[in-house]
């Protein structure tokens, strides 16, 4: 079985070897990927530090042509890659290849913001005084990365740190860090000098304390919203630059002037494709009375026609929960929706294929209210409620209730209720008539509330978090 090393100051550094496993197939060990000890957690911050300056001095055109031919081979390797993805992870082929495809589509965006560092000259209130501002990179930065977007996640934090010039100690995920570790070798080959990438895999328990510590400039985690503000409280105490994007519990709301197919696929798409393992999935379904029943009904339907299975089999349309301990979170939130008194209307229940995996069928609740647990907590897997409400104004007020805001959907044909809600929705990201997961890469990507805090990611917005902006005074007289 093939040894993946972590990368250290330009070198494959060996660790203690932990198996990779394939959610849909138990016995499917896709590989062992070194664990980095505390050491050489230490080790990495230190050639990140020392080959940081070299590389914001690097000519803006090279960062680029680095980042370009990263992207190249992302993108020629796609088909590989989302084989992997699907394999490691559980994603269904097409969507890991949207999920490569889009890594690929990164690095090439943030090859041209290499070469479109902006700054300002201005005049100055004072005679003969010229004021130019610029961007400087904020330093080394430690991105750390969740297991349900195994490659898209590190690269929308990876480029654009390279981009403004900074060098990165990358952790990813035990669960997914093939796809990570291929990301590295990629840059390597790419020509990403000695130390100005590093990845280390680990546990966070055991090298969080190092990644998020006195040597690192900068912090981007995406996670869990408990270990987001512990990593913000630690970060804040020693004034290092902070980006947070954690928990979501997305509400869609369904009008009852709403094109009904329009609202069924969003809601199935947005609840349940990718097994509902994305911060950005529609947990919340809201929907007014006059369509409630007719929705409920036909989505139930099309949850019945979905196929969960083998990630890499061609006919599955949901793959398996990513392992047995979120299968248990799941099982367990099903549990405690059915005890709040909800209704069961579809799935439920784990499901048993060829090879053991970590299967669970698409679940919808119906009869629930805003204040029970399944609709105020995340739970991170292929469940979704309903909450039945009587018009607009009391959908916008549940949407609203709760304390996360990372996405918002509606479903109208109203242009007076889509704006009001784009406008009222307490979120970073709102949807009309779409799933409230899916978004661009050449957009800000984040929300409010105790879903995201600091600097928005992705797109323009990035240079927010991955430069520090200095303002020079030149006495021209």
């Amino acid at each position: 079985m093939r040894r993946h090393a972590n990368l250290i100051g330009g070198s494959w550094a060996s660790g203690e070897p932990v198996p990779n496993v394939n959610p849909s197939d138990i016995s499917d060990v896709i590989g062992e990927f070194d664990r980095a000890s505390r050491a050489q957690a230490e080790e990495a911050v230190a050639a990140a530090r020392a080959a940081q300056p070299a590389w914001a001095e690097t000519p803006v055109q090279t960062r680029a042509d680095i980042l370009q031919r990263a992207s190249i081979e992302i993108l020629a390797r796609a088909d590989e890659l989302a084989e992997l993805l699907a394999r490691e992870e559980g994603k269904t082929l097409r969507e890991a290849r949207g999920e490569v495809t889009r890594a690929g589509h990164i690095f090439n965006f943030f090859a041209g913001e290499c070469v479109r560092i902006r700054g300002d000259a201005l005049p100055s209130v004072r005679d003969k005084v010229d004021v130019m501002v610029t961007r400087d990179p904020v330093g080394v930065v430690s991105l750390i990365t969740p297991w349900n977007f195994p490659i898209a996640i590190p690269a929308w934090k990876t480029a654009p740190a390279l981009a403004f010039g900074n060098s990165v100690i990358l952790k990813p995920a035990e669960l997914t860090c093939a796809s990570a570790w291929h990301l590295a070798d990629i840059l390597v080959r790419a020509g990403v000098p000695a130390g100005v990438f590093n990845l280390v895999n680990g546990r966070g328990s055991e090298l969080g304390d190092v990644l998020i510590g006195d040597g690192v400039d900068a912090i981007s985690f995406t996670g869990s919203t408990g270990v987001g503000r512990n990593i913000a409280r630690q970060a804040i105490d020693r004034n290092a630059k902070i980006q947070m994007e954690m928990g979501g519990k997305n509400a869609l709301v369904v009008l009852d002037d709403a094109d009904l197919d329009v609202a069924i696929q969003c809601a199935l798409d947005g609840a349940f494709f990718a097994t509902g393992q994305r911060c950005t999935a529609s947990s919340r379904l809201i929907v007014t009375d006059a369509i409630h029943d007719r929705f409920v009904a036909g989505l139930v339907a099309a949850m019945e026609r979905q196929v969960v299975g083998d990630a890499r089999a061609p006919d599955t349309t949901i793959g398996p929960v990513v392992d047995a301990k979120q299968l248990a979170t799941d099982t367990d939130y099903i549990d405690i929706a059915s005890k709040e008194g909800a209704t069961l209307r579809a799935g439920g229940r784990t499901v048993t294929r060829d090879r053991e995996g970590f299967y669970l069928e698409p679940t919808l609740f119906t009869d629930t209210n805003s204040a029970m647990r399944i609709n105020q907590e995340e739970v991170f897997g292929p469940v979704a409620s309903v909450i039945r409400v009587r018009d607009y104004g009391e959908a916008l007020a549940v949407a609203n209730d709760v304390p996360f805001g990372l996405t918002a959907g509606i479903c109208t044909t109203s242009l007076k209720h889509a704006s009001d809600f784009r406008r009222k929705a307490q979120a970073g990201m709102v949807m009309v008539n779409l799933p409230t997961a899916g978004v661009d890469y050449h957009v800000p990507f984040g929300g409010r509330k105790a879903s995201s805090y600091g600097p928005r990611e992705q797109g323009f917005a990035a240079i927010e978090f991955y430069t520090s902006m200095k303002t020079a005074y030149v006495n021209a007289g």
